[in-house]
């Protein structure tokens, strides 16, 4: 009777999530949840209300709950939903849902019939009802050209505002006709050519994450430049009904300026028009105040509620950051001056050095297990395998903690600058950085911020005065440890309790962490980090320490419990990755998280073959790879989970239905040493090399297909197709056609022909 994923509300009530229909009329999504019930249960009616799980707003009608009568006796009520009594068009936010099918059979009546009721005779019945959600969403899109007098190249610069992953589709035309053509290389990067007639290129994230940028290159003597917008698989942005287009052949000086407003999926799109820097400060200045005399205005009538300030501060905030964004810009003003300065310099995208996130493409070796320090001589002997790892397609290798450490393993850090640790020496560990750049792979350092063993015990035996290089004192140590005594401020985080935690707060606890990650990076050759425990700080730190090392990648490791109720994992872990997105945002996205979620799901669904877990309700990846994916480091296995520690092992047997999940989804993949070095590496191999030729990267769409109980499916970027679970599931065969690429205990990959 239930419908599937049903939860039961206390002792009255069914909560049922309604799925996607494999009905589409007209380009539109449905959704729908069938109940099926017997004739020969005493059931008169179902009652039901909608309930919006974006904004958690319900739906009545007129203010009762909605009925569908089961029985042939019905009271004229005007809440009821027969076939031929409508709801008319419910307002609110639930976007395209846009349907509700619901089916009833005749039941047999009981008993005698009552004059005093009427009689109705009820049939199957389909009914729809549209409820539309109106959203009013402002952005922008601008486009300046200006032509280098060195190389008599146009350089064209595309900005805008959109959140998220922006794609453009652009080509050039020769004449008015406007029909697309192709041209000459250099393209930007991350640009492929899209069906044999266009390019395809996904814009790159600006600083700080306010919108994305792209500068294009083209050849003399085109007409014009032609594009599209693709902001995910259903939405296109085009310039009312028309391809945008930027004219060549006059281009100097034109700034082209657009504004798509959103509203039931209509945009409009005002015309071009030359805007100078300075009139767009000015225009940003004179909106700030008059929002400050809103404020001020509002404070002396005491009208305004405190929600509608906040906003007027919000969007002040945003102004004053457009503002600051064109005064670091370094697009050209547009004067009469001549540029003189080459094409690379003429008109550069503004470009972190780096911004601790890699190029999207990273697949990540972890290089060591919990046992590796015993020999005493790690580092020589990962030397040697060096070569092997790169073969396998790796791009980055995570190290073990290269500090002198009171634990053998390295997570109880002493003296900083003492890198003979039980791994090897120092100069072994530079010989091994080296050797791994030498075959294209960068490597990652384990860096323990979070806490500091120290060297000695102050007046009252307390473990809390450092020597070496760092020789802190009390105050390094956070004041709520109860176990260190610590004279620091309170810790903005968790506590680690086997170490003094560090107070971060203060500024030569920062100033002296900051100078030693760039002596890592310079003298030893680090291109980033994997940093330890970062539940125990807040993450504006960790922002503070990444812009002065400026690591190529920089990934935490914020672990705590997911959700269980009676000791079973819930299906809702929102709570839990949000917690792992909040970090991450508090880093201002300048590192990724290990996407601990994902990994306990996982365990579920593999333990208990219940892979309709690895669907959130909006039918996305369930982890953070499904909220964030190009922060979310997606992993199986590591040092503490798995090898000789076991915290929390992955369900033994089912490791390569976890990689085959990992390895051909968004995100940023990490596979086990353990792993690597084992009867698995064929496969794993193999599926690396899938990944890597389909350019599969972390900001890859994919597209579940089936989760249900015994299988989970999914296509990504139209290019790979996998399945996991023993269920059973083919893809689709129709206009793209799939190839068996890999094959393994239950789970299937599948190659685009």
């Amino acid at each position: 009777m239930r419908p599937p994923d049903s939860i039961p509300i206390k002792d009255y009530a069914i909560e049922s999530p309604l799925k996607k229909s494999s009905t589409v009329v007209g380009g539109d999504l449905y959704y729908e949840v069938k109940i099926n019930f017997s004739t020969n249960r005493n059931i008169a009616a179902i009652n039901f209300v909608l309930k919006d799980e974006e904004v958690g707003a319900w739906y009545q009608h007129r203010g009762r709950d909605f009925k569908v009568a089961l029985i042939d006796h019905l009271h004229e009520d005007n809440n009821i939903v027969g076939a031929k009594m409508g709801l008319g068009i419910w307002p609110g936010a639930f976007g395209q849902l846009s349907s509700m099918i619901l089916k009833s059979e005749e039941a047999q009546s009981k008993g005698e019939d009552d004059p005093n009721q009427k009689k109705k005779r009820l049939e199957g019945f389909y009914e729809e009802h549209s409820i539309v959600k109106e959203i009013l969403i402002s952005n922008s899109l601008s486009v300046s050209v200006r032509r280098c007098p060195e190389t008599a190249k146009n350089l064209l610069y595309m900005e805008t505002d959109l959140p998220g992953d922006v794609v453009v589709h652009w080509g050039v035309c020769k004449d008015d006709h406007k029909k697309w053509d192709i041209p000459a290389e250099p393209y930007p990067d991350e640009t492929i050519v899209f069906k044999n007639n266009a390019l395809r290129t996904l814009l790159k994230q600006k600083e700080g994450g306010r919108g994305s940028c792209s500068l294009f290159t083209l050849d003399e003597g085109y007409f014009g430049f032609v594009f599209v917008l693709k902001l995910n698989k259903n939405t296109w942005l085009n310039c009312m009904g028309n391809d945008f287009f930027i004219p060549l052949s006059s281009s100097d000086g034109l700034v082209v300026q657009s504004r798509p407003n959103q509203s039931e999926g209509h945009r409009q799109v005002e015309p071009d028009q030359a805007v100078s820097q300075g009139a767009s400060t000015d225009g940003i200045i004179s909106e700030i105040r008059n929002l400050v005399t809103d404020i001020s205005s509002a404070n002396r009538r005491k009208t305004k509620t405190k929600e509608a300030q906040e906003r007027i501060l919000q969007e002040i905030e945003k102004l004053a950051a457009e503002a600051y964004s064109i005064f670091r810009s370094s697009i050209p003003t547009f004067s009469e001056i001549a540029i003189v300065e080459s094409e690379a310099e003429a008109l550069k995208i503004p470009a972190r050095i780096s911004s601790g996130t890699g190029s999207g493409f990273e697949i990540l070796c972890q290089g060591f297990n919990w046992e590796s320090h015993k020999s005493g001589r790690w580092y020589m002997e990962l030397l040697e395998k060096t070569a092997k790892i790169s073969s396998l397609g790796f791009t980055i290798v995570w190290l073990p903690p290269p500090t002198e450490s009171v634990s053998p393993e390295g997570y109880m850090p002493k003296d900083l600058y003492n890198l003979n640790s039980r791994y090897g020496s120092i100069d072994e560990l530079k010989l091994l950085v080296k050797r791994f750049h030498e075959v294209g792979i960068r490597v990652l350092g384990d860096v323990v911020l979070n806490h500091r063993c120290a060297h000695s015990k102050n007046q009252n035996g307390v473990w809390n005065i450092f020597g070496g290089r760092l020789n802190w004192d009390d105050r390094a140590v956070v004041a709520d440890d109860p176990h260190f005594q610590g004279r620091g401020n309170k810790s903005s985080g968790d506590n680690f309790h086997a170490a003094p935690n560090i107070d971060h707060s203060q500024e030569f606890v920062r100033k002296d962490l900051k100078e030693w990650l760039r002596w890592l990076r310079k003298d030893i050759g680090y291109d980033g980090w994997r940093l330890d425990f970062v539940r125990g700080f807040w993450g504006g730190y960790v922002k503070d320490y990444l812009d002065a090392s400026e690591p190529y990648f920089a990934v935490g490791e914020y672990w705590d419990s997911l959700s269980y109720t009676y000791g079973e994992m819930d299906h809702n872990q929102d709570a839990h990755r949000q917690r792992i997105i909040d970090w991450i945002n508090a880093t201002n996205g300048t590192a990724g998280a290990f996407d601990v979620t994902t990994k306990g799901i996982l365990h579920s669904t593999l333990e208990r073959c219940e892979y309709w877990r690895l669907s959130d309700k909006k039918g996305k990846p369930p982890g953070v790879v499904g909220w964030w994916p190009s922060r979310a480091v997606t992993f199986i296995e590591n040092h503490d989970t798995g090898s000789t520690q076991g915290h929390w092992r992955f369900p033994h047997g089912k490791e390569m239905q976890g990689y085959a999940y990992i390895l051909t989804h968004p995100g940023t993949p990490a596979v086990f040493y353990d792993h690597v070095f084992s009867h698995l590496e064929s496969e794993i191999s193999t599926l690396i090399s899938l990944r890597n030729r389909n350019k599969i990267c972390c900001r890859s769409v994919v597209q579940i297909t089936k989760a249900e109980r015994d299988v989970y499916a999914a296509t990504i970027d139209d290019k790979l197709a996998m399945k996991i679970g023993p269920g059973s599931y083919e893809p689709p065969q129709g206009p793209q056609r799939w190839s068996l690429a890999l094959e393994g205990k239950d789970y299937k990959v599948w190659e685009a022909s």
